[in-house]
C-alpha cells in the first residue's frame, strides 16, 4: 500500500480539497495558474503544472501576515502582498495539513467578505478531515 506524502500539496491535491467547497470556481489565469475563487473573490493561487517548486498563494488573516512571512519557505505574494496575501514558494516544508489549513483559511476569509445573503446562500462552511 502506497502512502500518500505528508508534505507539501500538489495542484491536483488542492483542485480535489477546493472543489466540492459551496461556491467554489476554479480557472486558469496569467498562463498556467489555477485559480481558486468564491463569489468572484479569489483565495488561492498554484500553477496546475506544478512550475515554480509547486508555489501556493493564499489569503491569511491581517495579523498573521508578518508572522508568516517571517517563516522560511514564505514571502509576500507579489502583487497582492498589500492584501495580506502570501506566497509558500517552498510548500515541501510545511506538512499537508498545515497547507490545507491555510487554504480552508483562506476561503473562510475571503467567504467572509461576502455579503450576507451570498454567504447564506453558501450554506455552512467546509471542513477538513483528519488524516489517519
Amino acid at each position: 500500500m502506497t502512502r500518500k506524502p505528508t508534505h507539501g500539496l500538489t495542484a491536483a491535491q488542492l483542485d480535489a480539497l477546493c472543489s466540492h467547497w459551496p461556491g467554489v470556481t476554479r480557472d486558469t489565469k496569467w498562463g498556467v495558474d489555477s485559480v481558486f475563487s468564491v463569489g468572484g473573490k479569489m483565495f488561492a493561487v498554484m500553477p496546475s503544472d506544478g512550475s515554480e517548486g509547486g508555489r501556493l498563494s493564499c489569503k491569511v488573516a491581517d495579523d498573521r501576515f508578518l508572522e508568516l512571512t517571517d517563516q522560511p519557505g514564505i514571502i509576500p505574494a507579489p502583487y497582492l502582498a498589500r492584501a495580506h496575501w502570501v506566497s509558500i514558494t517552498e510548500p515541501q516544508r510545511f506538512a499537508t495539513a498545515e497547507l490545507e489549513a491555510f487554504v480552508l483559511d483562506a476561503y473562510t476569509l475571503v467567504r467572509a467578505k461576502l455579503t450576507k445573503k451570498l454567504q447564506a446562500a453558501l450554506g455552512p462552511l467546509p471542513t477538513i478531515r483528519a488524516r489517519q
